[in-house]
């Protein structure tokens, strides 16, 4: 259990930070061409999307890193037999 526990940590905190950088550059690139009029928290633009697209990458990203890495760290390895020469 507990190695399901560190395996989903690590891949939440690698995923998160995948994701928020993805998730900025993308915001970043739909409000500085479409809505460069949109507002949030003060901010106008790329820059209010951009905080935006991050906080929902890393949401998103961290959710689904969770997930895998329980996933991958409960996994058993493949049991490869002893081989006699």
């Amino acid at each position: 259990m507990a190695r399901g526990v560190v395996g989903a940590l690590i891949g939440a905190g690698l995923l998160a930070l995948v994701g928020l950088v993805i998730g900025l550059i993308t915001g970043i690139q739909i409000g500085g061409n479409y809505f460069s009029d949109f507002e949030f928290e003060g901010a106008r633009g790329y820059i209010a999307t951009g905080n935006i697209g991050a906080r929902v990458g890393a949401v998103i990203g961290g959710l689904s890193g969770a997930i895998l890495g329980f996933w991958l760290a409960r996994k058993k390895p493949a049991h490869r037999g002893h081989v006699e020469a």
